[in-house]
């Protein structure tokens, strides 16, 4: 099989000229935009707090019910039955995606978390308290689906990074708040139930100001609604850049329609170019998760503890710090991921990753060796390995949260053709999930079987997997529209790598 690219819609020529002309836009141009993600990063708020708030509800939900405090493994369903439900939830989340629209799947997200929160602060025993997890990991599921597809759609293509990336401060926002939440709630009656509940009150506001808010523009418009499309497109370019963006839009749809482009899931492994864009966006997402941020994210009171700790309060003191630096670290990552480009900042984080897990595992290991700490250190070992494992695990959010936090949900929200967003981004969340679900229900127990400092070191060597599958699979989408992004991957199955050099050459 063979293709001319010159003879397609928005042809290489074309397509450079007008990557040439995108570069006046800065983050904060357009306030309607940054609205747009506001709002629809309320979602990735919910998303990060009811998978961080667990972390510190745990401890208290060991104290409350016995059948819990001295059951590894109903522990780890506890934290890991929200991911499942996230599993399923990103699984339909792309389908409702395409069938239903972005706006439609942000309000269906919102009800299961509100009805998950209130479930879980009123359960009267663990098994309810599951229930209560497993409606919310649907919210997060289809929320992890809905929202960055929605901010990209509606984003211009020289910040779109930036603005996708917001979602993920949205995200790490939101985990830094469920610390904080959980710092505040340690004296009250309840405690966890505070700590889980609250979650309604962000999922009702959104689903308020979504009822007021468009549809994706570029949902509209392969939708065949032209018209509210345009008007929405009004609101986000001037009339010359208006006038590009939906001729650029309407020669996608043309070429879509010719090649009689339905979107099934089965042309995800038949096609060439979406299997490799696939390959990339899958990959990306389970390397996030197997590097071990949730690992970190869910269990850092308990590493914390682990690392000689043992006052619950001061653990969630030291994690919230944690969460708070992988918050700020993603604002970094939003500064540099339109101007450094995805593949470079992905590659820098994961050489840092991998350097903090060897510090952390080094810490441990050497902890759990009484006799060698005796002679180093007379008796004061375990607290200085304690602050320097709690410095590894600051080293290790410093590094991975600019890069590898951002950089999956952004390049998967713009490697996809039109037809194919919804289920390709649905299903390569759905592996991010799974990957999730794994880290979080082996966790714990690989510790026991192997130890803390050798779980680490597995943990970096994935992360050396990682760098190379990045090295190898992924290419740059700096600056690139959705069309031009279809064109590379046409050009990586096909051939034509010298147009494909320009193309990225002009967007530099």
């Amino acid at each position: 099989m063979t293709i001319d690219l010159s003879t397609m819609p928005g042809s290489s020529a074309r397509l450079l000229d007008a990557a040439a002309g995108r570069k006046d836009m800065n983050f904060f141009t357009n306030r309607y935009v940054l609205g747009l993600t506001g709002v629809a990063g309320i979602g990735g708020f919910l998303f990060g707090y009811d998978t961080g708030v667990i972390s510190g509800a745990l401890l208290y939900i060991r104290d409350e019910f016995p059948a819990v405090k001295d059951n590894l493994f109903l522990q780890e369903t506890i934290v890991s039955m929200a991911l499942l439900g996230a599993i399923l939830g990103a699984a339909g989340g792309g389908w409702i995606n395409d069938a239903y629209g972005r706006k439609k799947s942000t309000l269906l997200a919102d009800l299961m978390f509100a009805l998950g929160s209130l479930v879980m602060s009123a359960a009267g025993g663990p098994y309810i308290l599951i229930l209560g997890r497993l409606f919310v990991g649907l919210g997060v599921g289809i929320a992890s689906v809905t929202a960055p597809v929605y901010i990209a759609e509606a984003a211009p293509s020289e910040i779109r990074g930036g603005l996708v990336s917001t979602n993920v401060l949205m995200i790490t926002g939101g985990q830094f708040f469920s610390y904080l939440v959980n710092l505040c709630f340690t004296e009250v009656p309840g405690t966890w139930r505070w700590m889980l509940g609250v979650a309604a009150v962000p999922a009702i506001i959104q689903f308020v100001l979504m009822l007021f808010l468009p549809e994706s523009p570029r949902w509209l418009y392969r939708k065949d609604e032209k018209a509210k499309a345009i008007a929405v497109m009004e609101q986000i370019y001037d009339s010359g850049r208006l006038e590009e963006e939906v001729d650029l839009l309407a020669s996608a749809s043309m070429h879509e329609f010719q090649s009689n482009c339905t979107g099934s899931y089965l042309d995800i492994f038949r096609l060439k170019e979406l299997r490799l864009a696939f390959f990339a966006g899958a990959g990306l997402q389970a390397f996030q998760q197997f590097t071990g941020i949730n690992t970190v994210m869910y269990y850092s009171p308990t590493i914390v503890q682990m690392a000689g700790f043992t006052s619950n309060r001061l653990a969630l003191l030291l994690s919230l710090i944690v969460a708070a630096m992988n918050a700020s670290g993603t604002i970094v990552g939003i500064y540099l991921i339109d101007r450094c480009g995805r593949r470079r900042l992905a590659l820098t984080s994961l050489a840092g990753v991998v350097l903090s897990l060897v510090i952390l595992a080094t810490a441990f290991i050497l902890q759990s060796s009484s006799s060698l700490c005796g002679s180093l250190f007379s008796g004061s070992c375990q607290g200085v390995l304690g602050w320097f494992a709690v410095g590894g695990l600051a080293l290790y959010i410093a590094f991975f949260s600019p890069g590898m936090g951002p950089v999956p949900w952004a390049v998967n929200s713009e490697i996809y053709p039109e037809a194919y967003r919804g289920m390709c981004g649905g299903m390569s969340a759905t592996v991010n999930w799974i990957s999730n679900l794994i880290v979080a229900q082996t966790f714990l127990s690989i510790v026991g079987w192997v130890g803390t400092g050798p779980t680490f070191l597995i943990i970096a060597g994935i992360a050396v997997m990682a760098f190379i599958f990045v090295a190898l699979y992924v290419p740059e989408t700096k600056g690139l529209s959705f069309e031009e992004v279809d064109l590379l991957w046409k050009e990586r199955a096909w051939g034509n790598q010298g147009s494909h050099e320009s193309l990225l050459g002009a967007a530099r």
